[in-house]
């Protein structure tokens, strides 16, 4: 039954198994998440005066700097001592480009404590990156565990990324829409449903475990009048700068850290954030009161202005320099502190014909996300369940797509995690071709009429082979398959050779291709780019490492297969 339902999904279209195996992945995805935040709430809780989770400017002086610098100690240490493990979103799109979407549970395990630890100590970064690996390993390693071609493999990853946003928000649309804008990069009959039924179901365990109350409680702020549209504009255009500077600086920090062992620029990392938190403790953390405030208004624009500068420091350093955390939260936090003071400059300039400074800082917070991950939909989507404020999408929407096409078209940024990706080398192919045959597997585009043969046959074994008709013929040399030909020209050659009493597969002539391996479970993409890297035309299908050869691939079928 299961190699029937394996089969199964390795076509594109196995839509009702795929939608249960991700609403299982969502329910596995939620309880991870689940147990991620309360352990950071009760280390923070333990710890923090007032038993407030938010409360790093209750420390004193000495311990805004030391707790920082002591956490990136340990980290450094431990991540160190593990050899470099990888870590975060950038980390889950590399699994997806390079391994078929299997993430490893070592990694897993280090991005949940080590992401815990590194909030907790007060580091400018947030919950929702380490969120995101740890869904995206949630789904991927219940496919593995089940065995699964590696297209469904691919599918529960995305299922359990949008599990992980909607849990770490309560936004389940902007989850399953961050997930196909921002990992999968494609948008998909058979990717939605079973991605929408991970989010319901990760959203429903969360709210059962804190509640449904949104992540921010702000009251329902609106426009003063249309004439604000213009200055809209404006703002789209100041985000998008310093979304494009934010990206910009954070690369440079990464390059130069590169240079340096991990626990060295780890624990350089907690020593600079220690030394941001020393003068802004607001910074530090996850920070969500902050930006609760700046929705309220509450905040001065000097005051507003020196939160930008402090948590764009801290966090390019935080992250650049490889400690563990996320950096959506902080874009959150720019965003909402920017759109906060440039509510206050046009209120100056204007005095009673603009909206609240709340309202730009909601603005702010949506613009500066589109910007940063190049996403403008999961942010606008993000920027409505996060407030419950439907008159917020008109102004969004302006400000959201002019920011980003600032970021991306006038900076030239591509967004943070493609950047960050790159500069470790690699990239993140989503051409249409590649995006098709990932949704593939290769047990559906494979040849089984394929029939194993020794170099050397008999003419009564040659006959008795073809017998079962195979298309391919696969031909066996000291044990291992060297190449593939199809039995036709076994035919043709046996039927004008009548006297030959025995005959050399590698000798007659025909249209022979070299062959390498490939698993039953990867996808069309990796079967093309296996092909490619060892110049062959042909590959020979295998069941796991002791299943055997059950079938062959050629290019010629895979280019068919698209078409």
């Amino acid at each position: 039954m299961l190699d029937h339902l394996r089969t199964r999904l390795a076509h594109a279209d196995a839509l009702p198994v795929l939608a249960l195996l991700g609403l299982c992945s969502g329910l596995l995805s939620g309880g991870v998440i689940v147990l991620f935040r309360i352990l950071i709430d009760l280390l923070q809780a333990g710890f923090l005066p007032g038993g407030d989770v938010e409360n790093y400017e209750g420390l004193s002086t000495l311990w805004r700097f030391g707790l920082p610098a002591l956490g990136g100690l340990l980290i450094g240490l431990a991540f160190q001592f593990a050899g470099g493990v990888q870590v975060g979103v950038v980390h889950v799109l590399e699994r997806l480009a390079y391994f078929q979407g299997h993430m490893p549970l070592r990694n897993t395990l280090f991005q949940f404590f080590g992401a815990a630890l590194s909030i907790v100590s007060g580091h400018s970064v947030g919950r929702e990156g380490p969120s995101v690996h740890l869904g995206a390993s949630s789904g991927s390693l219940l496919g593995q565990g089940l065995q699964l071609p590696n297209n469904s493999v691919q599918t529960l990853l995305a299922c359990g990324v949008a599990a992980a946003i909607a849990a770490s928000f309560n936004t389940p649309m902007a989850g399953v829409i961050f997930a196909m804008e921002v990992i999968l990069l494609e948008y998909t009959i058979a990717g939605f449903t079973p991605v929408i039924l991970a989010a319901v179901s990760a959203t429903a365990v969360t709210r059962a475990v804190f509640g449904a109350e949104p992540a921010f409680i702000v009251p329902p702020l609106d426009m003063a009048s249309l004439l604000e549209l213009p200055y809209m504009l404006v703002m789209g255009l100041v985000i998008g700068s310093l979304a494009a500077v934010f990206i910009g600086l954070l690369e440079r920090v990464t390059h130069f850290g590169a240079r340096y062992p991990i626990w060295q620029r780890m624990t350089l990392a907690g020593v600079l954030t220690g030394l941001c938190g020393v003068f802004v403790p607001a910074i530090m953390g996850i920070g969500y009161d902050t930006v609760n405030q700046a929705m309220l208004g509450e905040l001065g624009l000097s005051f507003l202005l020196t939160l930008v500068v402090a948590k764009v420091l801290a966090t390019t350093v935080s992250l650049g320099l490889g400690l563990p955390g996320g950096l959506i939260g902080p874009t959150l936090y720019i965003g909402a502190c920017a759109g906060g003071a440039l509510g206050l400059l046009a209120e100056a300039v204007f005095p009673g014909q603009v909206g609240s400074p709340g309202f730009y800082a909601m603005l702010g917070m949506g613009a500066m996300m589109s910007a940063t991950l190049q996403a403008p939909l999961a942010a606008l989507m993000a920027l409505l369940e996060l407030t419950y404020n439907p008159k917020i999408i008109l102004p969004g929407m302006l400000a959201v797509v002019l920011s980003d096409i600032m970021a991306s078209h006038v900076y030239g940024r591509d967004s943070v995690f493609l950047t960050l990706l790159r500069a470790r080398g690699l990239d993140y192919r989503s051409n249409p071709v590649a995006q098709a045959l990932r949704r593939v597997a290769v047990a559906s585009a494979m040849s089984t009429a394929v029939a194993q043969a020794p170099r050397m046959l008999a003419r009564d074994d040659a006959e008795a082979l073809l017998r079962s008709e195979p298309q391919h013929l696969l031909v066996m040399e000291d044990g291992k398959p060297v190449a593939l030909l199809l039995a036709a020209d076994l035919v043709r050659w046996l039927a004008t050779h009548a006297e030959a009493e025995a005959v050399d597969l590698l000798d007659i002539p025909a249209e022979r291709m070299d062959v390498r391996p490939i698993d039953i479970r990867a996808t069309l993409q990796a079967a093309l780019d296996t092909m490619d890297e060892h110049n062959v035309d042909a590959l020979y299908v295998t069941r796991g490492a002791f299943g055997g050869i059950v079938g062959a691939i050629t290019r010629q079928s895979i280019e068919a297969h698209y078409r």
